[in-house]
């Protein structure tokens, strides 16, 4: 539940803060009257990661075996992927972020302003959709348990509440150092997510392997204890993995975590601040 309630707060904090520089630079250049317009844009946007996430929970049924183990590994590997991108993008865009939203804002109001839906879909969504999936292989790989999913939705809910208070200026976040130590935990949760995947595969008969296991310590880790429950929820522990799983998990580790580090390493220390139209703006510091 706490790696999902982090990244629902991660991903709930992104798509926020989009939100908000949106609603503060529209009432900044006075297009009060496309406002209405941006939230059905937003709108759109949650309406189709629930979408996508009620698809991946309840098409798969009517499938063979192996056809939902392949279904579930592509995908968790794509949300992988996904996720380890928008790690590395978060990191390379932040400074420029509000500059670029405020730039696209410009082109999109042209007119009546019908292009801000399509720009708050787009925006936001694209937050939407990287959440869903990497919800869904977190919480197929614990046992479709609702558990997580509930806790990516406690945590989309403090996102949004901390997105209020910085907007109204009560309170400040080092977001730099917000995002980057999420980035960290988000690179520990993919790495297992990713080994679930090829365990998917390798049982669905897509990679060889499977029943190779580099080691058993399901008797002193059971998966079905409160600790066992507890590191499976955290970081998709699996007690008896195959060796291509550990093998998976340590290279991503190392692979991702090292041009991670060479990231916050080579960038300087960014500035990341409140949207200017709220009430005694907070300053946000994002220092790589």
């Amino acid at each position: 539940m706490l790696a999902n309630y982090l990244i629902g707060l991660r991903e709930g904090l992104e798509a926020a803060l989009v939100v908000g520089i949106l609603v503060a630079y529209i009432v900044k250049v006075g297009r009060r009257d496309v406002l209405r317009n941006m939230w059905f844009g937003v709108g759109i946007a949650i309406v189709g990661p629930l979408g996508i996430g009620a698809i991946l929970t309840w098409g798969p049924y009517g499938m063979s075996f192996e056809a939902q183990e392949t279904l579930g590994g592509t995908l968790s590997i794509v949300a992988v992927g996904l996720v380890t991108w928008m790690v590395f993008w978060m990191g390379k865009t932040a400074r420029t972020l509000k500059n670029t939203l405020h730039s696209r804002v410009d082109s999109a109001l042209l007119g009546a302003g019908w292009g801000i839906i399509l720009l708050a879909a787009l925006s936001v969504g694209r937050e939407g959709i990287e959440t869903s999936l990497f919800v869904w292989a977190t919480v197929a790989s614990v046992g479709g348990s609702w558990v997580p999913a509930a806790g990516a939705v406690l945590g989309i809910l403090t996102a949004v509440v901390i997105e209020i208070f910085i907007y109204r200026g009560f309170v400040k976040i080092n977001l730099g150092k917000f995002f980057t130590w999420t980035g960290v935990f988000l690179i520990v949760v993919a790495a297992g997510v990713l080994a679930y995947g090829v365990g998917d595969l390798q049982e669905a008969g897509m990679i060889p392997g499977v029943g190779r296991h580099a080691y058993d310590i399901s008797t002193i880790i059971p998966s079905s204890s409160w600790y066992g429950t507890v590191l499976q929820g955290i970081v998709n522990f699996n007690p008896s993995p195959t060796w291509l799983q550990v093998g998976v998990w340590v290279g991503y580790i190392a692979v991702v975590g090292t041009l991670y580090v060479r990231q916050h390493r080579s960038t300087s220390p960014r500035q990341v601040t409140a949207p200017a139209s709220a009430p005694a703006p907070a300053r946000q510091t994002a220092a790589s």
